[in-house]
């Protein structure tokens, strides 16, 4: 984790992300990782992750150096619980001990990935729905969603907040009046060939873990709908409360972020238990 965050800062985002959208469908099992075959149908080509899930190589490296050295011991789903918190780690984010002991599933849910998954252009409501359906209170979820204070964002998934209300949020001064047409400049109107274009979401430190993402909310400079939303909407009395006091205090959102993710890694698939297993490949299940 260590040479790819090196070579890639973004690459922390990314495995982080990879573990979330794990997570939240059948649990943490390692389901996110297996590729389609003729008998499986993965989640790699939901909606939510189509075009968006990137590391699976690095997860396969890790992979191959685990089994020449242990074989069978360590699961796919624990290696990506470990992974994401290590990338935290290396861009300046906290520590969490990660419990261990997960299996790998033998199944996946297109479904539940193409349903369960919060989206970019959710409301507060639909969005706070989701995280309590995996058990999740509205703190643990303003916490956990500071983790966009790495990675980037597509066009397709903010063309319509920048050409929406995101002049309405923002403070009428020349800064966010420069970051706005900057934006506009990446991301066209219309869209056409530029939906893949990218641009970070916390652009004041886009590859350090640290509390600034909850700034920018409060200068109303979200980039996601869901994002700005919990600090805007008539409907965020409470995640706006909590979005000014991560901002005031950088250590209770670490603090909290951590919990929040080992909470979040504690989401278990009881299948797994029974029929679960340490893929070799973390890509298929074993024969």
């Amino acid at each position: 984790m260590e040479c790819a965050v090196q070579s890639e800062p973004r690459m922390a985002a990314s495995i982080l992300r990879l573990h979330f959208h794990d997570c939240f469908v059948q649990g943490c099992d390692g389901s996110i990782l297996l590729d389609d075959t003729i008998t499986l149908k993965g989640e790699k080509t939901a909606a939510p992750n189509l075009n968006s899930l990137r590391g699976f190589n690095i997860i396969d490296r890790i992979k191959d150096k685990l089994e020449s050295e242990c074989p069978g011991i360590v699961s796919c789903a624990d290696l990506l619980t470990i992974a994401a918190r290590d990338a935290v780690i290396l861009v300046g984010g906290p520590y969490w001990h990660v419990p261990l002991g997960r299996k790998d599933s033998t199944t996946a849910s297109f479904s539940g990935a193409s349903t369960n998954l919060p989206t970019s252009d959710q409301g507060v409501l639909p969005l706070i729905a989701k995280f309590l359906y995996h058990g999740f209170s509205v703190t643990d979820m303003v916490a956990l969603v500071g983790a966009h204070t790495i990675g980037l964002a597509r066009c397709q998934n903010i063309r319509e907040r920048i050409y929406g209300d995101f002049e309405g949020t923002i403070e009428k001064n020349p800064i966010s009046e420069t970051y706005l047409k900057n934006l506009k400049s990446v991301c066209s109107a219309t869209g056409g060939g530029d939906n893949d274009n990218t641009t970070a979401m916390d652009y004041v430190t886009p590859n350090l873990f640290d509390n600034s993402f909850y700034h920018i909310l409060l200068r109303g400079e979200g980039l996601l709908n869901s994002d700005q939303e919990m600090y805007s909407s008539i409907f965020g009395i409470e995640t706006k409360k909590i979005i000014r006091k991560y901002a005031e205090d950088g250590l209770a959102f670490f603090q909290q972020f951590s919990d929040s993710m080992v909470k979040m890694g504690n989401i278990t698939n009881p299948d797994s238990f029974e029929t679960g297993e340490v893929r070799k490949n973390c890509r298929f299940v074993n024969t």
